[in-house]
């Protein structure tokens, strides 16, 4: 007797196992039968596994009898008239859906021609073995598989024309590009999502060459006429909200100009942009340190006896204001009320971002890179028909990452400029390669999509043939202005005595156990000691007990709390961070006692 097992669950027992699967296949396929359950007789360990929790990811496979497949062009007539839908093909058992455990019975065909007796589906479109990002890269069917990927997840961090209310909208730290374009090589998913209605990338001229070594390590090489025609320009947008909070005791916050006897007032400067009613006005210029929405709130603590004399304790500061190293343009002013009824002020910002040094770019292929340096457009290399490339690509990217589609995508889109078409580079099922070569020889360039270029510096002809072409490109949301980050001094956390962490509130950077290491192992010791002292304290050290000792500022001496004011004291420096921990043994009644040597 076999087992059954009903997501892994025994339920019993049946004699022929064989017959039992299929008798619930072909059920299911009758409409019987739900048709998310799935089953599967396992032989080696002898267990009919039928699976119908929710939450299992199933794919849809035709259905294959005797190696013909049940989806006849007879369907395919009604599904073109409107006559049948998805649903009345799974009804009749056409279609029907797989999950990874009924799979491992299953032998699925790629295509039609590759049917057997021994096939018992076929896949609906070889497209479906990847994904809906995946499926936008051209000619994928020539990449790598970890490159493929990499593609599909550069596309999402790309910026486009995310939605056209955007300006309705209050998103958080959101990207717009201003021209976007419909790729000139596309796959049959870009017609299936409508993708020209939300593009995010731009078809652009690439050379693949070196640049006086500025494109090495992935960087790539940007003309600068591309960039002043308006080339990869986009607008960041970020929200700064506010609320008038109520408390406890009727008191609540206040949406104003701060007085001058608020507690934390700021300097007249920093509210210079705000109007009567304390809020910003439309398309003020912004930067760090200005006062967006002017609020002050009531005292945080008040005793028994303040609540009677209000008047007396002063209110504090608690505007909106721009952090370190932000910057822009008020761009919307919205005032409304939330579902408490609290007043609620939305201000957002906008800041044009033109492309510069450090920005990432990237093709659909998994070859990203950042900008290393923005050429001069009279300096850039230009081909005998006076073509300049928008972007000049390093040569070292393509043979250990064999993305073959990226020079395949180049030629495409050179035929695809040239004869004024869109090139279909779905993925087994695109244009050939031979196709699109063909048809460039008989527009008057070499079939091989390489050109003689002249240096734009000195106007000689490079001696060497350079591959160029036609590419879809996309910008990245990753922009160096979103990042760069420095720090002389700064705020310290009240605790450890050491920086604050994160950009925006100005922190440092952390120097951690590795990049000790590389100062270590360059020799630079007194980098080493200046980097590692930023919680630098020195702490009075009872030469007795070895606890740490009291300094009564006021007598100007020190003395030791356990064995009084005759012990010896030493002044050591030692880091805050340290003198921390000791305290916190102390608080687990663990005497950490300190032994001084070499004092003399």
């Amino acid at each position: 007797m076999t087992d059954v097992l009903v997501d892994n669950k025994f339920v019993g027992t049946v004699k022929n196992p064989e017959e039992f699967v299929d008798r619930i296949i072909s059920e299911r396929r009758m409409g019987k039968l739900p048709l998310s359950i799935n089953v599967r007789f396992k032989e080696l360990t002898d267990q009919v596994i039928i699976e119908i929790c929710s939450g299992r990811a199933v794919r849809p496979l035709i259905v294959v009898k005797e190696g013909k497949p049940m989806l006849t062009e007879k369907h395919l007539d009604q599904l073109r008239k409107n006559e049948i839908t998805w649903s009345d093909l799974l009804k009749q058992g056409v279609i029907e859906y797989v999950d990874s455990t009924e799979e491992e019975n299953v032998l699925v065909a790629f295509k039609e021609a590759d049917l057997t007796e021994d096939h018992t589906h076929l896949e609906i479109s070889p497209i479906t073995i990847v994904g809906l990002t995946t499926s936008l890269v051209p000619f994928g069917n020539f990449n790598h598989g970890v490159r493929l990927n990499q593609g599909s997840k550069n596309q999402k961090q790309a910026i486009g024309f995310y939605v056209s209310n955007f300006f309705a909208r209050l998103d958080m730290d959101v990207n717009l590009l201003h021209y976007p374009q419909n790729p000139i090589v596309n796959t049959a998913m870009h017609s299936i999502l409508d993708y020209d209605k939300h593009p995010s990338g731009q078809n652009v001229v690439v050379a693949i060459m070196s640049y006086q070594g500025y494109n090495m390590e992935d960087a790539i090489v940007i003309n600068k006429g591309s960039i002043d025609r308006g080339l990869a320009r986009s607008t960041y947008y970020r929200p700064i909200i506010s609320e008038e909070l109520r408390y406890s005791g009727g008191l609540i916050d206040e949406v104003a100009v701060p007085d001058k006897e608020v507690k934390g007032y700021r300097s007249e400067h920093d509210y210079r942009f705000l109007e009567d009613d304390g809020i910003i006005y439309p398309e003020a210029t912004v930067q760090e340190g200005d006062v967006i929405i002017g609020k002050s709130s009531p005292p945080r603590f008040l005793s028994s006896l303040d609540e009677y004399n209000l008047t007396t304790s002063s209110r504090r500061e608690s505007s909106m204001a721009l952090k370190h190293g932000e910057r822009g343009v008020v761009d919307f002013v919205l005032m409304t009320e939330n579902m408490e009824g609290n007043k609620l002020i939305q201000v957002r910002l906008r800041d044009q971002r033109i492309p510069e040094i450090g920005d990432k770019f990237t093709s659909r292929h998994g070859q990203k890179g950042v900008i290393s340096i923005v050429v001069p457009e009279a300096d850039i290399p230009f081909s005998a028909s006076g073509i300049k490339p928008d972007i000049i690509f390093s040569p070292h990217g393509i043979p250990t990452r064999m993305t073959v589609s990226h020079l395949i995508e180049l030629l495409g889109g050179k035929v695809g400029a040239m004869s004024g078409r869109f090139i279909d580079g779905t993925i087994f099922e695109g244009e050939k390669e031979a196709n699109l070569r063909h048809e460039l020889l008989g527009m008057g360039f070499r079939e091989n999509g390489a050109e003689t270029m002249y240096n734009g510096s000195t106007g000689e002809q490079y001696k060497v043939e350079i591959f160029i072409g036609n590419m879809y490109y996309l910008k990245l949301k990753h922009m160096v202005a979103n990042k760069i980050h420095s720090r002389a001094r700064g705020p310290i956390q009240l605790l450890t005595r050491q920086p604050t962490e994160g950009r925006a509130k100005e922190g440092g950077l952390r120097l951690g156990e590795m990049e000790k290491d590389t100062f270590v192992a360059h020799g630079a010791s007194l980098l080493l000691k200046e980097r590692f002292d930023a919680d630098k304290t020195i702490v009075p050290v009872c030469e007795e007990c070895g606890l740490i000792a009291i300094y009564d500022g006021r007598k100007e001496k020190s003395f030791c709390p356990v064995c009084g004011e005759d012990t010896e004291i030493s002044n050591i420096e030692v880091s805050y961070a340290f003198k921390l921990i000791l305290d916190e043994f102390k608080a687990l009644t663990v005497y950490p006692k300190l032994k001084l040597e070499g004092k003399y």
